[in-house]
């Protein structure tokens, strides 16, 4: 009698511990969803201000990394010279040799004791241009061609159909520009003989509403093609927009030929007109989405957040020091090349 109450209680207590492992892991699955829904999804994001000074803090390094880079490598090399050689003509008296001190001296510009200006009429200049810029935006919609067309790129993933702009605003108001000054540059790899390269600082600051909507789907092709197409609607406004823009002109100088021996003139670099911004900009954006077709989440804080970083990441990668965008300026006088180049066609 006991061997038989033994044998039916064995199976009992296995069926009893598969339902129990059974129960455990379905409630370990179901904690995982709700952490990953509850933290990622619907997680409170940080607040502006944190998020702004770490991500100052982390330009900041960056560009002081870069600083001492550039000086270790230009300590090590001889510095090229910015100064091609001046014509032989007699005809044509060759300028005097200007250095910075010369320029500053006969603008009476003092770097030290000069009082910042306000650029009052520089900022009524801009606003009437960033005015027709914006009427003409409107004209047989050249914007909406444009966006549209670069949006729909070949940079753009294979996962995202057709994106599609809903919307789009300019904004209103117009940057203001202040605090203007002059400042030399300290940097051995663009800085002649002439001394020190001259740079403007000026405060910038803009608040604003510009805004760009789209719409795409999210397809997902795994395991098959199509699995899955998730609607995603994402709307993107700049409200505020505040930091130092740096502007300087980058001199043209001859640089040296591949080859040693080669019989060909050194090719000449043209002059630009090279700005960024200071590490300790800031960018304020709103972002909204609206992820799915029937049962659809708004406004989800994570997707802000990628948004952001991403854009901010767009924006370090270009314009934000020690990176560039330069700007060539046409010379006044056509280059000997081209002269004989017109002659000959």
């Amino acid at each position: 009698m006991s061997s038989h109450q033994h044998a039916s209680l064995q199976p009992q207590q296995s069926s009893l511990s598969f339902t129990e492992g059974f129960l455990l892991g379905q409630l370990s699955v179901v904690i995982l969803i709700g952490a990953f829904i509850k933290f990622f999804i619907f997680g409170e994001p940080p607040s502006p201000e944190t998020t702004a000074s770490a991500r100052a803090l982390a330009r900041r390094d960056r560009s002081s990394g870069h600083r001492c880079s550039i000086s270790l490598t230009s300590s090590s090399s001889t510095p090229h010279k910015l100064n091609s050689k001046r014509s032989a003509s007699h005809v044509l008296r060759p300028p005097p040799r200007l250095t910075t001190a010369t320029i500053l001296s006969k603008t009476y510009y003092n770097v030290n004791s000069h009082q910042p200006e306000s650029l009052d009429w520089f900022n009524v200049l801009i606003a009437q241009t960033i005015a027709q810029f914006r009427d003409d935006a409107h004209d047989d919609d050249a914007i909406l061609t444009s966006l549209t067309g670069l949006l729909n790129g070949p940079q753009k993933p294979d996962f995202i159909s057709s994106i599609k702009v809903t919307e789009i605003s300019l904004g209103e108001e117009f940057p203001i520009l202040s605090n203007c000054k002059i400042h030399p540059v300290d940097d051995d790899s663009t800085n002649g003989p002439e001394g020190h390269r001259l740079q403007a600082h000026m405060d910038v600051d803009l608040s604003d509403f510009i805004t760009l909507g789209i719409e795409t789907k999210v397809i997902l092709n795994y395991p098959k093609s199509l699995t899955a197409v998730l609607p995603v609607a994402l709307s993107v406004s700049v409200v505020h927009f505040s930091g130092t823009l740096s502007i300087s002109f980058l001199p043209s100088h001859p640089t040296p030929s591949s080859t040693p021996k080669s019989q060909q003139p050194p090719s000449v670099t043209p002059t630009t007109l090279a700005f960024s911004f200071l590490p300790d900009y800031r960018l304020d954006l709103s972002v909204r989405s609206l992820v799915g077709s029937r049962s659809r989440l708004q406004d989800i804080p994570k997707i802000a957040q990628l948004v952001e970083s991403r854009l901010h990441a767009w924006i370090d990668e270009r314009c934000v020091e020690p990176r560039v965008q330069q700007v060539v300026l046409p010379s006044l006088w056509p280059r000997k090349e081209e002269y004989e180049r017109a002659w000959i066609r």
